[in-house]
């Protein structure tokens, strides 16, 4: 392992215990400090994220990848308003889950507390360095962010800023600290560094995932892969089904919450298929269809369409793509749901609360809507404040991760000289 990296981790452990004694008023006013300074800087930072855009569109990057990366005016106005929405969550470190006195006299308390030293793996999203960061520092965590290659100079100019916020409060720097995204083999070695780091977050496409779980040390949370469904039931109001699908497909497709593929049931689909491709039809959107959609398209669809091809049901498009298969009942979706999806968002479109109950029930995704896109699974969507990445898995947190994600919980005795008989 690399001194350099084992240095790192040594610094982030021993700031992670400086950051375990402040009190919920320091680390809110650090947030709201890194906020106006974020601020203060926006022409530097929107500066360094053009030169990043330059070079991602010089490369080849995909369009997807690019809007990922792309840091405009609002998106830098939305990241100081989420820094300014975490601060005024209440600080989960210090609180007490429960208790009890047991017969011995011994009183026992078990209550919330950092884990220690988080670390993330993410590509293209200058946002989630803040998020992260903000999350961590609120929980008394320290944090190492490894970028990608495409969002050096964003991440870099970010992380001086954090860095100056920090130095002001004088706190250890090393609570947040960068590794460059290019370097396979530091990588690797990061994931060995469980003496250290307490938790990884790989925030990326699937062959990041499984590389991270095969090869890491430290516990894994793995998300951020979203191959999302809307069913269509047969009482949906179609009318009002449309602009949910739309929604959900075109407001921001290169993220993991839009939608991938459409499920229509069989007993609307003459209507609403072509409903629905009239409805994208200036939208920019292709259809990827099975025999029974593709059979109800119109000869004059507006939209381009193609026969669905082996492995797309299972396919992160993050792009103007959307499957689109009629099936037969509920049933049929929800079976579709659990073999092609990714456990991330779902959704049902239904005036049947009883199948909306049955859906919620059998469908086994981090998020499941009622009659909404699946667009709001997002921490701030939430009330969460950010998120640190969206997780697919079921242990030890599922869905956003956001400030209690990122604790742990320690059993405190207190006893009066107490021995046990």
């Amino acid at each position: 392992m690399p001194e350099s990296l084992e240095a790192v981790g040594r610094a982030a452990k021993a700031a992670s215990r400086v950051l375990a004694g402040l009190g919920a008023a320091e680390k809110n006013s650090l947030l709201l400090n890194l906020a106006d300074l974020l601020e203060a800087e926006r022409t530097a930072l929107l500066a360094a994220n053009a030169a990043d855009m330059e070079e991602a569109k010089r490369s080849g990057l995909s369009p997807a990848l690019r809007d990922r990366l792309h840091l405009s005016p609002e998106r830098l106005f939305s990241m100081t308003g989420d820094l300014r929405r975490v601060a005024a969550l209440e600080d989960p470190t210090g609180r007490v889950l429960d208790g009890r006195i047991l017969d011995s006299g011994l009183r026992l308390v078990r209550r919330r507390t950092p884990l220690g030293v988080i670390a993330a793996i993410y590509e293209a999203r200058p946002n989630v360095t803040v998020d992260i960061a903000s999350l961590c520092l609120k929980t008394g965590n320290a944090v190492i962010l490894r970028g990608g290659r495409e969002t050096r100079r964003s991440n870099e100019a970010l992380a001086g800023i954090i860095r100056g916020a920090l130095r002001e409060r004088k706190l250890p720097e090393e609570s947040v600290q960068t590794l460059p995204g290019d370097d396979r083999k530091l990588l690797h070695a990061l994931l060995r560094l469980d003496r250290y780091i307490d938790m990884l977050i790989p925030r990326g496409g699937p062959e990041l995932q499984e590389f991270c779980r095969e090869n890491s040390r430290i516990p894994v949370i793995a998300g951020g892969i979203g191959v999302c469904h809307i069913f269509v039931d047969k009482s949906a109001r179609q009318d009002l089904a449309l602009p949910v699908l739309a929604n959900a497909k075109v407001q921001r497709p290169g993220v993991c919450n839009s939608v991938e593929t459409a499920l229509i049931h069989q007993d609307i689909a003459p209507d609403f298929v072509p409903a629905l491709a009239a409805c994208l039809g200036d939208k920019g959107v292709s259809l990827h269809h099975d025999a029974k959609a593709g059979s109800l398209l119109p000869g004059d669809c507006p939209c381009p369409f193609f026969p669905l091809e082996e492995g797309e049901l299972d396919r992160e498009w993050l792009s103007l793509d959307l499957n689109l298969v009629v099936v037969r009942d509920l049933d049929e979706a929800v079976e579709h749901i659990n073999r092609h999806g990714s456990g991330h968002s779902d959704a049902i479109l239904t005036e049947s609360m009883e199948n909306a109950e049955r859906f919620i029930r059998l469908v086994d995704s981090a998020a499941v809507y009622v009659n909404a896109s699946t667009r709001f699974t997002d921490g701030a969507q939430f009330g969460l404040g950010a998120e640190a990445a969206v997780s697919t898995q079921k242990l030890h947190a599922r869905g956003p991760l956001a400030l209690e994600a990122l604790t742990t919980y320690k059993w405190t005795g207190y006893g009066a000289y107490s021995v046990r008989e």
